[in-house]
């Protein structure tokens, strides 16, 4: 079973999730739409408007949102339109989960299809490393611009802020109250996926960056002087142990005469006493 928990190494697994994630952050982002509904209730009945419904989507550009709302002086209606445009964070939040998922589907491609070509001259890993780095980088960037965003969102088509902008609201005689608010539950979801899909990719950067030349390179570096050290040291050692057992060998030497010599010395005597 793919579990990126218990097998961070597995790329394919891993990319799985990038592209799973990638989908729920761009869905949830950019397929919402939603609205708000207001009510003015005119001292003047046959004025009043009790169900003004206001729509936006995605890519949230709110100043260009208008509707209609009662003057409750007459017939005259007044034009509003909300204030605000996220459409800048939102669109490259999209724009980054479109491209991640496209890549980390084709990188699973190459992983299972072209492995060897992947791994020729160090070339794949070192594109995935980078472009991986890179996705993080965007996906902290984009995620966290478009919270802010959402943030501009909610201010933007709170009901108690659009009341605030029709003239009708602002007579005491009127009546104006919002019959619902906007559900933004999906849009809060786009925003933790964004962080979830940093988290996935940063935590990928390490097992991309172990197949790369550098790594490896690092590797030999770090061994090389251990083995150099090593391979010095017991050669010191045998030169140490083959001059102390010289060095004994001419001690003894030193210290006594042959058995020869001490032959020819005992013999002496003995041929002295035979002339005697």
């Amino acid at each position: 079973m793919c579990m990126v928990i218990f097998a961070p190494q597995d790329k394919e697994c891993i990319r799985h999730f990038h592209s799973l994630f990638a989908i729920f952050a761009f869905a949830t982002c950019g397929g919402y739409s939603g609205g708000l509904r207001l009510s003015v209730d005119c001292a003047n009945k046959t004025e009043s408007d009790l169900s003004i419904d206001v729509a936006f989507a995605y890519p949230f550009r709110l100043h260009q949102v208008t509707f209609e709302v009662p003057t409750c002086e007459g017939k005259e209606r007044q034009k509003v339109s909300l204030i605000g445009d996220s459409s800048s964070s939102a669109e490259f939040f999209v724009t980054v989960a479109v491209f991640a998922f496209l890549y980390s589907l084709a990188a699973t491609v190459v992983y299972i299809f072209f492995q060897n070509k992947y791994r020729e001259n160090n070339r794949g890993p070192l594109i995935d490393f980078i472009v991986t780095v890179v996705f993080s980088f965007l996906w902290l960037v984009g995620s966290s611009a478009w919270a802010k965003g959402l943030s501009d969102v909610k201010v933007a088509t709170d009901p108690k802020e659009v009341l605030l902008l029709m003239s009708a609201c602002k007579q005491p005689s009127n009546k104006c109250t919002a019959v619902h608010s906007p559900v933004m539950s999906s849009l809060n979801t786009s925003v933790v996926f964004g962080f979830l899909n940093f988290i996935l990719w940063a935590g990928n950067i390490w097992f991309v960056f172990k197949e790369t030349g550098w790594h490896s390179s690092s590797q030999r570096y770090l061994s090389d002087p251990m083995e150099k050290h090593s391979s010095s040291y017991n050669r010191g050692g045998y030169n140490q142990d083959s001059y102390g057992s010289s060095s004994g060998y001419n001690q003894q030497a030193s210290l006594g005469p042959s058995s020869d010599e001490f032959g020819q010395q005992s013999a002496a005597p003995a041929s002295f006493t035979n002339q005697m």
